[in-house]
């Protein structure tokens, strides 16, 4: 290592340290983030990145742009700070490589832009706000700015990303190299730092979003205020998650089914056998098998008008494909899709899980006034005084949250899903379960 290479080291690392003095002496709760980065010098970028370990610079363009615009600087530093707290390079499994990482530069700059501190604050361009405008969406989370992005031109996304690129994302691609197994890349300028493990840094990070997002709830409201978006979207990003799937077993029965059992055989031919041969057992395997799976259920809708036709049939495709492909119900089952507002509007019941699927092809929804949850409860209440859904474990009740709750707990269990991009806290009964799920979750097999 020469003089000169010292030299744009000591210069470099000394424009960070102060960008992140700025940065930490007007957003404490950001302490343990903005030191969670080291910096490196590497020729590998022109301009500057992060791994979610190292902050990689180019000295050529971090020295010209701290020259020019030093606020620019601690802008970009905290836009990837950003991208680690909200793990943005562990995300992005199954997504187009160049839309995710335009919508996280988005979901970022987003966040930067709501900001009142004085070392970031920028005035917002008419043409960057004309591309929020066109987004649409309430909170700027990379995973909503990714399902907006889908229906709109390369050309529009080209303008884009001219718009919002403040940082390269190519080390990313070395945490999701699985080929690399820890070892440095061919090109790599700094040999001794092999790519981090792409669990650890996950891991890291969420940590640290949780303490972050600890450390602000604990700062006054004016504090908050000048933190724009930051405070949401970190709520957003550390909500509890739980298996879509596992949360609906809690609604499975134990019943016999006709179904080989290789695990089981029937002890009177094999007594028989040995009596008889002495040496040589016959084993039939049994034609029935105990199970856990759904029989009886219920899965309600709400069909008011502030939820939406198309929001409904995808929700109740999603549910009922995700049941059907993880064996979850019974081939003989009674499932009762009852819609209603302020009424019952329509009762669909199914019997075969074989027409399930082409039932709900021609499913129509119906209603839109106000909304009522009692009657749903009432009418249940009515069929197993007449002899239906003996055997319910549970209803899934599909809604915005807007209504009216029974007092009484019925004899069954229930949980309230919400379909809510913000993932704001919805209020239900204390008998109830409550699942609150974005758009994405539900496209992506309703995982939270």
């Amino acid at each position: 290592m020469n003089a000169l290479h010292e030299q744009l080291i000591r210069i470099g690392d000394r424009i960070l340290s102060l960008a992140r003095s700025e940065l930490y002496l007007s957003m404490r709760f950001l302490d343990v983030a903005l030191s969670a980065l080291s910096y490196e010098l590497n020729l590998n970028t022109r301009t500057i990145a992060t791994d979610g370990v190292h902050i990689f610079y180019n000295p050529n363009y971090l020295i010209s742009a701290y020259q020019d615009d030093p606020v620019g600087v601690n802008r970009t530093y905290l836009h990837m700070v950003l991208h680690c707290i909200f793990r943005h390079m562990t995300q992005d499994e199954d997504r187009d490589a160049e839309d995710w990482n335009l919508a996280c530069d988005i979901a970022v700059e987003s966040v930067l832009d709501s900001m009142e501190y004085p070392c970031v604050q920028r005035l917002v361009t008419d043409r960057r706000q004309e591309y929020y405008d066109r987004l649409e969406l309430s909170v700027c989370n990379a995973e909503q700015v990714y399902g907006a992005l889908s229906h709109m031109s390369y050309v529009d996304k080209r303008r884009m990303q001219e718009e919002f690129l403040a940082d390269d994302h190519k080390f990313w691609e070395q945490l999701k190299d699985d080929k690399n197994d820890g070892q440095p890349s061919p090109d790599s300028d700094s040999p001794d730092s092999p790519p981090p493990d792409r669990e650890e840094v996950d891991r890291k990070w969420q940590d640290i979003s949780r303490k972050t997002q600890t450390s602000m709830e604990t700062f006054h409201r004016e504090l908050n205020l000048m933190a724009g978006s930051l405070r949401q979207q970190l709520q957003i990003e550390n909500r509890e998650r739980c298996d879509y799937r596992k949360f609906l077993q809690k609604f499975a029965v134990t019943r016999e089914e006709v179904r080989i059992d290789p695990d089981s055989f029937d002890y009177g031919y094999y007594n028989y056998s040995m009596q008889l041969y002495q040496n040589m057992p016959l084993i039939e395997e049994l034609e029935y098998r105990e199970a856990r799976k759904i029989h009886d259920f219920v899965i309600a809708v709400d069909t008011s008008g502030s939820c939406s036709g198309e929001l409904v049939r995808r929700f109740l495709e999603q549910t009922v494909s995700l049941l059907l492909d993880t064996g979850s119900f019974f081939r003989s089952v009674n499932v009762h899709v009852i819609q209603c507002d302020a009424d019952i509007q329509s009762d669909l019941k199914i019997t075969d899980t074989t027409h399930l699927t082409e039932v709900l092809q021609t499913f129509e929804v119906c209603g839109n006034g106000d909304t009522d949850f009692r009657p749903v409860f009432d009418y249940v209440e009515q069929l197993q005084r007449q002899g239906e859904l003996l055997h319910l474990r549970g209803m899934l009740f599909f809604t915005d949250g807007f209504g009216i709750f029974p007092q009484k707990r019925p004899p069954y269990d229930v949980a309230f899903l919400f379909l809510d991009d913000n993932y704001a806290d919805h209020m239900v009964p204390p008998w109830a379960m409550k699942l609150v799920l974005g758009t994405d979750d539900i496209t992506k097999g309703m995982k939270r």
